[in-house]
């Protein structure tokens, strides 16, 4: 390290800044940073990381995380085990539209109030906020599951319908921390771990969590019998006039698709609840399977 005038001179040398430039613009293309275990106090370092999708700061000495604020396609934010003790307000958790995975766990949150925050994510899937003083206060994982709309586990379970639905006594499959509804959301990390396998890792622990509501979930359970039941009502005609219908039937069904997305649930249901005998359904039917009996159904 330089000291003094010296330092002060290699600054101001017109060669530095074109390096620094340089650097600049290559912190721009960045899309995956990890710095784990390396006592930084500071990550003013990545206010330029525009592009960063995957974040790894975890076991440092970080005690603001408001440099991240110019990094708006955040997926997954790993902070667990720094000195963390206030969260940015919400415009900032607001920002960070993509944001799917946030790991903070092991930090000094202590006001309930504060962590609520949160509820700014848009897209947060998954959260881990255990070993943190504010994890031992009452009400800690209400005042969470229900702040933060799109969240489906917190710390070491999946979040269950009797969590959201006040007053809903659930069989015990289906209550609050049964097994059936146990997940492991943080990973041991790997070294030497790519920004092609986080990406990896990240899809496997969001599909992990969706399979676990969809076995798990007595409302989504419901949806999914209704959705069938009306299917089948819809395409009765096809199958009781098989031999007229045939031909007509495989040709439409092999061209059109259901793709339902989770948000569009309502709608769908909606669509097919008022549907009118002569209503082209174009746009809800495009895959069949090789049965020709079931449809494909994908909800998020």
């Amino acid at each position: 390290m330089f000291h003094g005038t010296i330092t002060k001179e290699l600054t101001s040398h017109e060669e530095w800044s074109h390096y620094n430039e340089n650097i600049i613009e290559d912190h721009k293309d960045f899309v995956f940073v990890k710095y784990s275990g390396l006592h930084l106090k500071s990550m003013e370092n990545l206010q330029t990381c525009i592009s960063l999708r995957v974040c790894i700061f975890s076991n440092n000495f970080l005690t603001d995380i408001q440099p991240l604020q110019s990094c708006k396609k955040l997926i997954k934010l790993d902070l667990h085990g720094n000195q963390i003790k206030t969260l940015p307000d919400k415009n900032f958790w607001s920002g960070l539209k993509n944001l799917k995975l946030l790991y903070l766990h092991d930090n000094g949150f202590s006001k309930l109030k504060n962590i609520c925050v949160l509820s700014g994510c848009v897209s947060l899937i998954g959260l881990t906020m255990f070993d943190c003083p504010v994890s031992l206060k009452k009400g800690y994982r209400h005042v969470l599951v229900n702040s933060i709309w799109p969240l489906k586990a917190l710390d070491h379970h999946v979040i269950s319908d009797e969590e959201i639905i006040q007053n809903w006594s659930l069989p015990e499959r289906f209550k609050t921390f049964s097994p059936s509804l146990f997940f492991n959301l943080y990973p041991a990390l790997i070294k030497g771990t790519t920004y092609e396998d986080e990406i990896k890792n990240i899809k496997h622990i969001i599909s992990r969590i969706n399979e676990i509501l969809a076995h798990n979930s007595p409302v989504l359970i419901i949806q999914r019998w209704i959705r069938g039941f009306i299917v089948r009502k819809h395409l009765s005609p096809y199958f009781k006039h098989k031999k007229h219908y045939h031909g007509k039937m495989i040709r439409v069904l092999e061209t059109k698709l259901i793709c339902i997305g989770r948000s569009d649930e309502d709608k769908y249901l909606e669509d097919f609840f008022f549907i009118k005998p002569e209503c082209n359904i174009k746009g809800k039917v495009a895959h069949w399977k090789q049965d020709k009996t079931k449809l494909w159904v994908n909800f998020h």
